[in-house]
C-alpha cells in the first residue's frame, strides 16, 4: 500500500555549502534578530547606549596615543594611525570572541532543535559590521582633528572591509567548530588574541617587524594584509 513517508537519499542531496545557503536564506530573520539581540543586549543598561561603541577606540586611541606617540617616528599623525587600526582590530578580536561564546551557548540548544549553526557565526559578522559603521564617526572626527588628508584610496575601503569581514567569518567557523569539541579553547582565546595583537602592526610600524625572523613573522600573518589593507586607504597617501 502506497505511503506518502518522504524517503531520505543522500545520492540526491545537493552540495552541502549550497544546502547551507539555502538554510541560512530560509533563516534570514533569526539572523536579523540575532544582531538585534546582541547589539539591544550590550548597550541596554548603558547610560551612552550605543554611543560606547564610538568612545571604545577613541578612549583607546588616546591613551596610546599619550604613552607612544613620542617613541614612535611616523609619517602623518599617529592618533589617526592608531584608530584606523583598532577599528579593524576591535571587529575581528570582538566577532571572534563573540563566535565562540555564542557557540557554546547554543551547543545543548542545536542538540534539541535544527537551528543551521552558521546562522549565529553570520549574526556576530552582522552585529561587528554595525559596531564598524558607528566606529566610523570618531575615525572621522580624528582625521580632521589632526589634518590627516582623506586620500583617493579611500573608495575602495568598503572592499577592504569586506575581505576583512570574510575572513573573519572564515575563522570564526574554523575555531567555532573546535569549541564545540575543546570548550578550553574558550579559555586560551583571549591569551591569543593578546599575543597575536602584539605580533600584528598595529600600534607601531610594520618596519620594527621587518628584521624578526627575516620578515617571515609579518608574511604569514593574515591581519598583517587584512588591516594594513584597511589602513592604507585611510592613512596612507598614494
Amino acid at each position: 500500500m502506497p505511503t506518502n513517508t518522504p524517503i531520505y537519499d543522500s545520492a540526491k542531496r545537493i552540495n552541502p555549502a549550497l544546502d547551507e545557503i539555502k538554510d541560512l536564506i530560509r533563516f534570514r530573520d533569526l539572523i536579523a534578530q540575532l544582531v538585534r539581540r546582541d547589539i539591544v543586549a550590550r548597550y541596554k543598561r548603558s547610560a551612552l547606549g550605543i554611543l560606547w561603541t564610538m568612545l571604545n577606540p577613541l578612549g583607546t586611541m588616546i591613551v596610546l596615543s599619550v604613552v607612544f606617540s613620542q617613541m614612535f617616528e611616523m609619517r602623518g599623525a599617529y592618533p589617526a594611525f592608531i584608530i584606523t587600526n583598532l577599528i579593524a582590530w576591535n571587529f575581528f578580536g570582538q566577532t571572534t570572541s563573540a563566535s565562540l561564546s555564542t557557540m557554546m551557548w547554543g551547543s545543548d540548544l542545536f542538540q534539541r532543535i535544527y537551528l543551521p549553526r552558521t546562522a549565529f557565526v553570520i549574526s556576530t559578522i552582522g552585529t561587528g559590521l554595525v559596531n564598524v559603521l558607528f566606529s566610523m564617526v570618531p575615525l572621522i572626527i580624528i582625521f580632521l582633528v589632526t589634518k590627516v588628508p582623506f586620500q583617493t584610496p579611500i573608495l575602495l575601503l568598503p572592499v577592504a572591509i569586506i575581505a576583512l569581514a570574510a575572513f573573519v567569518l572564515g575563522f570564526s567557523l574554523i575555531i567555532s567548530v573546535f569549541v564545540v569539541f575543546f570548550p578550553d579553547i574558550a579559555e586560551m582565546y583571549p591569551i591569543l588574541l593578546i599575543a597575536w595583537m602584539y605580533l600584528t602592526p598595529i600600534i607601531y610600524p610594520e618596519t620594527m617587524l621587518d628584521g624578526v625572523l627575516n620578515g617571515w613573522l609579518l608574511l604569514v600573518n593574515p591581519l598583517y594584509y587584512l588591516a594594513g589593507c584597511r589602513r592604507d586607504k585611510l592613512y596612507y597617501p598614494v
